[in-house]
């Protein structure tokens, strides 16, 4: 018998740590070793999430020792890098679900994200890890950055039109999350009870995600790119949609921009290029993603990406990216279609 990969979770009492529990729980080669949230110590999975309770697993304190073969960090921002650099260091193979891996700039972290960065020599040695755009980085990684939510979505819609030569100038990325993305410890503004029945728009002087999009776009191949992006939020638990506006280089129409999406796509299991707008909804519970696009009358491509923000936007880009890295299928544990309706 194959011996299993040990995992540990650090930040097991979020939504994104319920996640990756749920996932790796039917993962073949991985078996959960310890899950690990701060002041929970012997308190049980279940009283933070009922629906892990047929799993019978216990949270701990403290923090995996090196050596452990796989470590999920879903802590947040400022909070991972060090412990990151030392797990690394020590053998395990480290996937941070957090912020504070994905930014190569240090002087970006105080810009954006309000801190000085703790580990900045652990930004040269980490992995973005987007597996469509760099997946031939990420064999053997042992520092790997989750990517965002939102620009998860919003780099699988618009990395083809780069890498084609054909985005350049004004590009716009009007994205509508659940509130799922703000996760457990989020304020009033993100009850469910003041969302329902609107949508709102937030971070309108510069969310901070947008450089971790502007980065990507760059890595893939943009011009003098001047980016727009615009989060909402909408009364729904789970999903994005990220549509996304540029302005067309050359004269396309909808055939070839179905065409770029079709090449950049080809074989790939989870990014899906669809013939009519996608809905979030396809994605839920899912690591799949689903994208579109349409030009407009005024020479402008409008390309649609759909996600689910705790799958491919969270814990299945994580469990996909530990797949990557320790030369698993990437498609194992994460076979699983949408939940629909």
């Amino acid at each position: 018998m194959t011996t299993k990969h040990q995992a540990a979770i650090v930040g097991a009492s979020g939504y994104a740590g319920a996640e990756l529990v749920r996932l790796l729980a039917g993962h073949p080669d991985v078996e959960i070793s310890a899950l690990y949230a701060r002041g929970r110590a012997g308190s049980p999975l279940a009283a933070e999430f009922p629906h892990l309770a047929p799993l019978g697993l216990t949270l701990v304190d403290g923090e995996p020792e090196p050596g452990v073969d796989v470590a999920f960090l879903a802590l947040p921002s400022g909070t991972s890098a060090e412990l990151a650099l030392r797990l690394a260091d020590g053998g395990t193979t480290v996937i941070d679900i957090g912020s504070d891996l994905r930014l190569r700039d240090p002087a970006a972290y105080p810009a954006w994200y309000g801190f000085e960065h703790p580990a900045p020599a652990a930004l040269g040695r980490a992995v973005y890890g987007l597996p469509e755009l760099t997946r031939d980085r990420l064999r053997s990684a042992r520092l790997v950055a989750n990517p965002g939510c939102y620009p998860t979505a919003a780099l699988l819609a618009l990395a083809p039109f780069a890498r084609a030569g054909l985005l350049t100038g004004d590009v716009i990325v009007d994205a509508k999350s659940g509130v799922s993305g703000a996760g457990r410890g989020a304020g009033a503004d993100f009850l469910y009870t003041e969302l329902e029945g609107g949508t709102k728009a937030y971070a309108i002087g510069g969310h901070r995600h947008q450089p971790e999009i502007s980065q990507g776009l760059v890595d893939a191949g943009a011009g003098d790119v001047t980016l727009t992006f615009v989060p909402h939020l909408v009364p729904q638990v789970r999903g994005i949609i990220a549509t996304c506006y540029l302005t067309l280089t050359e004269d396309h129409d909808d055939v070839s921009l179905r065409a770029i999406l079709d090449d950049a796509y080809a074989g790939e299991p989870f990014v899906h290029p669809m013939d009519a707008p996608p809905s979030s909804k396809l994605a839920s519970g899912s690591n799949h993603a689903f994208v579109f696009a349409a030009r407009t009358r005024e020479r402008r491509a409008v390309v649609v990406a759909a996600i689910d923000n705790l799958g491919k936007g969270a814990a299945g880009q994580a469990v996909q990216n530990m797949n990557a890295a320790l030369g698993i299928p990437e498609t194992t544990g994460l076979e699983q279609v949408g939940v629909y309706p």
